[in-house]
């Protein structure tokens, strides 16, 4: 279901479109990418994750930029996170209605136009056929110019984090379903008779990605990231992010110097 938003925010008189190269014109393909961005102006971005809160965690500041720039913003959340709990009293349905509450708070504090759940079984997600084609059906139905999706590739991080499943089959289906299904009408076409025809992204951006090549300033934004990550009460269990998440958008930023002291980073594709 999509779900519109009601919030305000901040127009720039100085737009910097989603592109490679908004903060990392030192990078030669990056800056040869966003000059041959095909659309100009405002542009639809599709931020599609697998649980609600994802997103806030390791691109809300990007959101947050390029939401107060005037680009239009379309949240998918995959799974309702209704697994994501210790309680032994808490339900799995209660669970997702908090989620989903959470998660709406959060988009509103970043400035998100649209909300879309996709009700898929937390936990169980499998980039299968299935799968495909009800993200191809999202991405034909919202159009966007550019996507912000997970790494697929990352298993774990050094010797504290494995990657949660959902994560992995979050990125492989969203980017089996960009390229080539949402673009060739010989795919699916019981879609095509629903009316979806088919639809090009433009870019894509990977985020927490294995091996970044692009950075976003997210300076100015860091708080309202903090802010909109402070909404998931129900995951946050007490314990504030804001001393970890610096230390990571500062880490970031040393590997881009030039670009802020906070930024996000991820993997960029310009596609034909």
């Amino acid at each position: 279901m999509t779900e519109k938003l009601d919030h305000h925010h901040d127009q720039s008189d100085d737009m910097s479109h989603p592109a490679a190269a908004v903060d990392a014109e030192s990078f030669e393909a990056a800056a040869q990418a966003a000059m041959h961005t095909g659309t100009t102006g405002p542009k639809r971005v599709a931020v599609i994750f697998a649980h609600p809160d994802d997103a806030e965690f390791i691109c809300a500041g990007t959101v947050s930029r390029w939401a107060a720039e005037g680009h239009h913003i379309t949240y998918v959340l995959i799974t309702s996170g209704d697994k994501g709990s210790d309680d032994p009293e808490m339900t799995p349905e209660r669970l997702a209605e908090t989620r989903i509450r959470e998660q709406h708070d959060a988009a509103n504090i970043l400035g998100v136009a649209d909300l879309v759940f996709m009700g898929k079984p937390d936990g169980m997600l499998v980039p299968d056929i299935d799968l495909r084609r009800d993200m191809v059906r999202v991405i034909r139905t919202i159009r966007p110019d550019v996507v912000i999706c997970q790494d697929p590739t990352v298993r774990y991080v050094e010797q504290s984090y494995l990657n949660h499943s959902d994560h992995r089959a979050a990125g492989d289906v969203t980017l089996d379903a960009i390229f080539p299904a949402a673009r060739n009408r010989m795919y699916f076409p019981e879609l095509l008779a629903e009316g979806l025809e088919p639809h090009k992204v433009e870019e894509v951006y990977l985020a927490g990605a294995a091996s970044p090549d692009v950075a976003i300033d997210i300076t100015d934004h860091m708080e309202r990231k903090l802010e909109a990550l402070r909404a998931h009460v129900s995951q946050l269990n007490g314990w504030d992010p804001g001393d970890e998440l610096r230390k990571w958008a500062r880490a970031d930023a040393a590997n881009f110097p030039g670009n802020g002291e906070f930024v996000e980073s991820f993997k960029y594709f310009k596609l034909d």
